[in-house]
């Protein structure tokens, strides 16, 4: 009798996701997720140790590292992640984390790593006293069906039992070759209201990217302004965050010897620039300030009452930065590559001024008019 095939038991299939689908941000989300215990017991499982995550208050810590400790020798692991692949920066940051806390234990955690940075932590196990380990590993994302799970894959671990002699002459080459590249200062760590600039203008940053704008994001900024290229040297789209007086400003900055003249020749069409944008301008030549270097000119717009301590209204203020980043490219991109200086023929009275001599951009104290 010929027996009945067994039911085949349905597979799903697995797909590697990208680690930016999950974590948009790398120490305000990725960092948070490692550090909670469930996940810590995932990566001390990769790597065969028990950690205990320690609070990172009392320590003077670089804003991407986790600090743990190792309940067997009592002594500190310290934990540098991102989600890219492995850079100079990073590398710097974690030895200087590690000789400031005397860190016995070094877990560097990356998307993915180089060749070089592998042989260099393989140097340092080697070339260090037994009582100092570095690991290395990969992070990566796989779905199956609905659900997503991480994978960590172990890349550099401490060498025991291995002749040094055979396994050290290139590494050791390829290691000192990038430890010459080390800056000799570390980056200062950012003072609170950087980081909350940082994390608000990459934000912004990432939504132009999702629009597929026609304005490209560039490296966002640490400060209350960031500006965007619009097509011609001396003309950028300009942004700025006032938070003392709780407005958002928006324009096109003109810089260098011919910024005011573009500007009096943009001025020229003011009436269908405005009607173009959608709002009424300000016209701002810094040129008329007393004492002055500065030759920027601007024309803007404010946004007030824009509370940027309520984090829930940013998808709001980056809607809006969206729309009318868009808007001046629109209107002013094909404008400025027809400017020509030399248009520009100032009245016979010099002291004439056609421009609002108030309309300086807000909040910057470089643009305040002497008394």
């Amino acid at each position: 009798m010929t027996s009945k095939p067994s039911q085949k038991i349905p597979l799903g299939r697995l797909e590697k996701v990208d680690l930016r689908t999950c974590w948009n941000e790398e120490d305000a989300e990725f960092t948070l997720w490692l550090a909670q215990a469930e996940n810590i017991k995932l990566l001390g499982d990769a790597i065969g140790m028990e950690l205990e995550v320690l609070s990172q208050n009392q320590f003077n810590l670089l804003s991407s590292d986790i600090l743990c400790r190792d309940p067997l020798s009592d002594r500190w692991v310290l934990i540098e992640n991102q989600l890219e692949i492995t850079d100079v920066t990073h590398l710097g940051q974690l030895l200087a984390t590690m000789a400031s806390l005397q860190a016995a234990t070094v877990i560097w955690m990356a998307g993915s790593f180089t060749a070089e940075h592998r042989a260099t932590l393989n140097w340092l196990n080697q070339m260090t006293l037994p009582e100092f380990r570095f690991f290395g590993l990969e992070i990566e994302l796989w779905r199956i069906g609905k659900s997503v799970a991480p994978r960590f894959s172990l890349v550099v671990q401490p060498t025991e039992g291995i002749d040094v002699e055979t396994e050290v002459a290139d590494q050791e080459e390829l290691a000192e070759e990038l430890l010459e590249e080390l800056p000799e200062e570390l980056p200062a760590r950012l003072t609170e209201e950087q980081e909350q600039n940082l994390e608000f203008w990459d934000g912004l940053c990432q939504q132009l990217e999702r629009r597929g704008s026609i304005v490209k994001p560039s490296d966002p900024s640490t400060e209350c302004d960031m500006s965007f290229a619009i097509g011609r040297a001396g003309f950028r789209l300009y942004t700025r965050i006032n938070k003392e007086a709780n407005c958002l400003s928006i324009g096109l900055l003109l810089s260098g010897e011919d910024a005011k003249p573009h500007l009096y020749l943009l001025e020229e069409e003011r009436e269908a620039i405005e009607t173009e944008v959608g709002v009424p301008l300000e016209w701002a030549d810094s040129s008329h300030e007393k004492n002055s270097a500065n030759q920027n000119c601007y024309t803007y717009f404010v946004l007030t009452e824009a509370d940027f301590a309520d984090r829930d209204r940013w998808k709001d203020y980056y809607q809006w930065l969206c729309l009318y980043l868009e808007q001046f490219h629109e209107v002013f991109a094909d404008r400025i590559k027809h400017l020509n200086a030399n248009d520009y023929h100032p009245l016979p009275d010099y002291s004439f001024n056609p421009l609002k001599p108030s309309a300086i951009l807000p909040g910057s104290s470089s643009y305040q008019r002497d008394g």
